[in-house]
């Protein structure tokens, strides 16, 4: 189920412009939309990766140490590339999982963490095709085809995209990070209420965080649901900062062209054609999902 779509040059220039306009305020959930913020590698290291700088430096300056001692190792290689994609050196976490890769052509891990790393680098084409190849078809990660719904909303296949998370929730029913995506996604293709449905099921999630709150708030705002936007903002700051920063998210409304079309949606409680259902556990290409 690899899907593979062109997009003319005038419908790339589209697309970019309203996934820049989204992506100035929404919070990534995993993949591209920044990969791996939430879900982190496959291969996780033995301690939480820090979210300060200072602390993200040492964390990287001690996988730097481990990957040095053996270049393309599984494990450094990923969590030292994770560091890096954190601190925003994209192209060097591209270098390091390419050495991994060469090493590893067939493992899945280190060709997930490579096709992130490509993602996050704007190599989309070549991280579509690495992420198409980073897990068994019999058995598919969800994770992964999550990443690759980012991809596509990335491309402008919106339909695409969003085929890719509702199968990520065959095998992860409820998974926050995968419905915020999707909620996203709703969101550019001006589905607000449909955006309104994932997001407020992730955020209701005991398992969502900060960012999905804050992806609910912005599309909240964009519905015009100003007042709840900013209670949900108060889940994770104080009342005086969650009315500035839904004030922000006004401002750039206002300010942005694209902003208003993505706002141009259905009215409240409407939809603009149905969507399906989100699924439960069932299985995905014949394997229940674990």
């Amino acid at each position: 189920m690899f899907i593979r779509i062109g997009l003319r040059a005038s419908a790339r220039r589209t697309s970019c412009a309203a996934w820049m306009a989204l992506a100035a305020l929404a919070l990534p959930m995993s993949g591209c939309q920044n990969f791996g913020d939430i879900t982190g590698s496959i291969v996780s290291s033995d301690q939480p990766m820090p979210t300060d700088d200072a602390g993200l430096r040492s964390y990287a300056a001690r996988w730097a140490r481990a990957y040095d001692a053996n270049p393309g190792e599984k494990v450094a290689s990923i969590n030292y590339a994770r560091a890096l994609r954190a601190l925003t050196r994209y192209s060097e976490a591209e270098s390091i999982m390419r050495v991994a890769a060469v090493k590893a052509p067939k493992d899945y891990d280190v060709l997930a963490a490579y096709g992130e790393a490509l993602a996050d680098g704007g190599d989309l084409a070549q991280a579509k095709d690495v992420l198409s190849r980073a897990y068994p078809l019999e058995r598919p990660s969800w994770r992964v085809l999550s990443d690759q719904g980012t991809v596509e909303d990335r491309l402008g296949n919106y339909d695409a995209a969003q085929t890719f998370y509702r199968d990520a929730l065959k095998i992860a029913p409820g998974e926050p990070s995968v419905l915020a995506n999707l909620g996203l996604s709703y969101a550019l293709t001006k589905q607000l209420a449909l955006a309104d449905d994932a997001l407020r099921e992730a955020a209701a999630s005991p398992r969502s965080d900060a960012r999905v709150r804050q992806n609910f708030a912005l599309v909240l705002s964009l519905e015009g649901k100003f007042k709840e936007a900013e209670q949900v903002s108060e889940r994770d700051m104080s009342p005086a900062e969650a009315a500035r920063n839904v004030d922000s998210i006004k401002a750039m409304i206002a300010q942005n062209d694209t902003w208003k079309a993505l706002q141009s949606a259905a009215p409240k409680g409407a939809r603009r054609g149905a969507a399906p259902p989100l699924p439960g556990p069932t299985p995905v290409n014949g394997v229940d999902p674990g």
